[in-house]
């Protein structure tokens, strides 16, 4: 039994130890604070790469629709001075300008979104520092009377167990905070298969006949009465 005890005793005084070289909460608290005031400083510079991007994915969908208005206007007069192969090759444009209308119109809005969550995040931060701040006396009272509690407990060969507990559980938190991060941040890219360029020029030919028949339709026009 002699080496049991000896054992405990060991034990309990590294456990003792590590409490008297444990974190002190008062510094904790300000470095806290610090590390906020961190990231709010680096989000809030996220969010505004975010915005830039954002305007530019918005002037390069404004661009693409523009261009195929243009091209559409084209295609027009040249129906109209009777130059159907003149017409065909506008429209050619025009649904490739299309395409991009389209690409760019998802590209704007999923920016759009992230910027968006970027920005709700920052408000969240700044709305954390600022509850930080508020708290902040209260935490030092309580973290001094703590260690009065501490002090006195250990004088009575008392100790407070769930210490060890609560370093797991900010570790554990920490880890749900990166995992959560990752999640958020994450996206899936996809590329289209060589073996679709085939196809995809059949559509385009079939789009092109498409919006060649529409306007002569709107103009009064055949095929034959415009060559």
């Amino acid at each position: 039994m002699g080496i049991f005890s000896r054992i405990g005793d060991l034990l309990k005084a590294n456990i003792n130890d590590l409490i008297d070289r444990a974190e002190d909460p008062e510094k904790m608290v300000k470095q806290i604070i610090s590390d906020l005031q961190k990231d709010v400083q680096q989000s809030t510079q996220a969010l505004g790469k975010a915005m830039a991007s954002e305007r530019i994915a918005k002037r390069q969908y404004e661009n693409a629709v523009k261009t195929s208005a243009d091209w559409e206007a084209k295609a027009k007069a040249a129906l109209a001075a009777g130059d159907v192969d003149l017409a065909k090759k506008a429209l050619s444009h025009k649904v490739s300008a299309d395409a991009e209308v389209e690409s760019y119109q998802k590209m704007y809005e999923q920016i759009a979104a992230q910027t968006a969550q970027i920005r709700e995040q920052v408000e969240t931060l700044k709305s954390k520092l600022e509850e930080a701040k508020s708290r902040q006396a209260m935490l030092v009272a309580r973290s001094q009377m703590a260690k009065t509690q501490k002090n006195l407990a250990q004088t009575v060969g008392g100790m407070d167990s769930s210490s060890a507990l609560d370093k797991f559980d900010r570790m554990e938190q920490k880890v749900t905070q990166q995992e959560a991060e990752a999640a958020a941040f994450s996206e899936i890219a996809g590329s289209d298969s060589a073996d679709a360029k085939t196809f995809e020029q059949l559509q385009h030919d079939m789009d092109v006949d498409t919006e060649l028949q529409r306007l002569m339709s709107e103009m009064g026009q055949t095929e034959g009465s415009a060559m």
